[in-house]
């Protein structure tokens, strides 16, 4: 049962990832829109999107699959974490209550983001318990 609860928090989290990176290659005039609301314009440029974009995917196929978890596991923590920062107020008073201005308003659906970069961590910290990876069957040792 914990094997297949690690392999569906890997196809969830690195699910979003390859959506994430697909709308940026799709559209990438959606990401520069979006770093300007929410992230402070960084990393605005549709070409840079586009980069993000593919890397995001890759990310999240290798996260899907199982495959280079050493570093594909704590580079998907690094990008929900950093992404996760710059959205804090929307974690903390997802219904502003106190923390927004007069006519500026919380959006609720960056809520989940925090329960994405959890499983992260748990997929972090249960790592060696995760038989179904593709890199524990070609790297068994």
């Amino acid at each position: 049962m914990k094997a297949l609860s690690l392999l569906l928090l890997r196809v969830s989290t690195g699910g979003l990832l390859v959506w994430w990176g697909l709308l940026r290659l799709l559209k990438p005039a959606t990401g520069p829109r979006l770093s300007g609301k929410y992230y402070n314009n960084l990393l605005d440029g549709e070409q840079m999107q586009m980069i993000l974009g593919g890397a995001e995917m890759a990310l999240g196929a290798l996260i899907i699959l199982g495959l280079l978890r050493f570093i594909v596991y704590p580079a998907q923590a690094l990008f929900l974490g950093v992404s996760t920062v710059f959205i804090w107020k929307h974690l903390v008073d997802p219904l502003s209550l106190f923390l927004w201005e007069e006519g500026t308003q919380a959006n609720l659906l960056f809520y989940p983001s925090s329960t994405v970069f959890f499983a992260t961590l748990v997929l972090l910290a249960f790592k060696s318990d995760d038989g179904l990876a593709l890199d524990r069957v070609f790297f068994r040792r």
